[in-house]
């Protein structure tokens, strides 16, 4: 290709590719970059993610530590991100005018809130690259010509390229595509959901939150799977980042149980089994007169624990600290520590859908996202079998393999 410019076909317009097109057109000013997405626009993912803010990145600067959210990829990362992490994300928008924000959980927004205001960077920085845009354009067929790549769309009009990069997320096509040049697809199936309990008096406390919990995701002929964080209940059952990281992390085992299991929640995870029940007989001591359902002895909701004492441990309204009988105490010791609750099913996780499997990553290589299979075809993004828990991860993801993959394509 010395002498003549090297024609780019970017396959998907959401953050991988948009990301990958724009690396690749500044880094190689001489390559002709189109970017094509089947839907009206571009970057809808980025638009509602963080509930319209845009959760960028994640505030973890060390490539090793950032790779150990991915229950999928992680070691493929590890060596990708030494070359694009976190920070670099951070440093590639503040050089182009866009300030991230860390908040507390270590999630990165910008400033502005507002994930506008990321896709109005994209655009911008696509535009002066010289990337051509074009929506509407959904690809049908894909195949090898020689030493480049035959597209032909489903307005029946056909391209031609010397470098591919598939970028179109968990889309059945991308899949169809990447097949239909030699790639393997790993079964997709939903990662980051929620739970559902059909447990009407839980649904009722819809809105209380607890932090930390520890969860334990116990599934027929799996290893107990186990996650702490906060919990929130909803008006389906229960939700929150410990839920989150919990459904990523057994996305396979739970799908292949139909989503039916048990869920043991311990509500106090910094109280020791000898502590709790010291805690509970004193209390019984002390503040003899006292309703069990009006006077909890930990910092816990007013509302769960209500439901506690009489939904879970089947206590009497009317029942006194000290007359609370052994086998009660037990009870409360039990729903404290491990209360067992049947998950029903799965919800969604707002409008932020993500999956488990894709493209084998034996099948490519990570120093340039360039498929080992078939010279020429690249990947980034979801479409590969990488996705990572809530907090940013799968966008780092998606910017760290676009990056790399626009920095060879050229």
């Amino acid at each position: 290709m010395v002498g003549s410019s090297r024609r780019v076909v970017v396959i998907g317009g959401g953050a991988a590719g948009f990301f990958g097109a724009i690396v690749c057109a500044e880094t190689h000013p001489r390559a002709q970059v189109e970017l094509l997405e089947a839907g009206r626009s571009p970057l809808t993912k980025v638009s509602i993610s963080g509930g319209g803010r845009c959760n960028v990145t994640h505030h973890c600067f060390e490539p090793a530590a950032l790779a150990q959210h991915y229950p999928r990829g992680s070691k493929a990362l590890r060596g990708a991100f030494s070359r694009f992490q976190a920070k670099d994300t951070v440093d590639w928008f503040s050089r182009r005018g866009v300030a991230l924000k860390t908040e507390a959980d270590g999630r990165m927004f910008p400033t502005t809130d507002d994930s506008g205001t990321i896709i109005d960077c994209l655009m911008d920085r696509a535009g002066r690259a010289g990337v051509r845009l074009r929506t509407g354009a959904a690809v049908r067929s894909l195949q090898r010509v020689n030493e480049g790549f035959e597209l032909v769309l489903r307005s029946q009009e056909i391209l031609n390229c010397d470098r591919i990069l598939l970028a179109t997320g968990s889309h059945p096509t991308g899949y169809a595509l990447a097949q239909s040049l030699g790639h393997t697809v790993i079964s997709p199936v939903p990662s980051l959901f929620t739970f559902n309990v059909k447990d009407k008096a839980l649904q009722a406390l819809a809105g209380v939150a607890v932090d930390p919990v520890v969860l334990t995701l116990k599934l027929p002929g799996q290893k107990p799977l186990t996650q702490t964080g906060p919990l929130l209940v909803t008006h389906w059952g229960l939700s929150g980042p410990a839920v989150l990281k919990l459904s990523a992390w057994g996305a396979r085992p739970l799908h292949e149980s139909r989503y039916l299991g048990t869920l043991a929640v311990n509500w106090l995870p910094n109280q020791s089994p000898d502590n709790l029940r010291q805690a509970l007989l004193t209390t019984k001591t002390e503040q003899a007169k006292k309703l069990v359902l009006n006077y909890c002895p930990f910092d816990l909701p007013r509302r769960l624990w209500q439901y506690l004492v009489l939904e879970r441990a089947n206590l009497a309204e009317t029942l006194t600290w000290a007359n609370l009988p052994k086998a009660g105490l037990q009870a409360l010791i039990q729903e404290l520590e491990q209360g067992a609750f049947a998950i029903a099913g799965k919800g969604v996780f707002k409008d932020e859908f993500v999956t488990c499997g894709g493209i084998s990553l034996k099948e490519i290589d990570f120093k340039t996202m360039e498929s080992r299979l078939c010279p020429g075809l690249y990947f980034a993004g979801e479409i590969l079998d990488i996705d990572g828990i809530t907090g940013g991860f799968n966008f780092q993801n998606a910017w760290t393999t676009g990056w790399l993959a626009g920095q060879a394509m050229g």
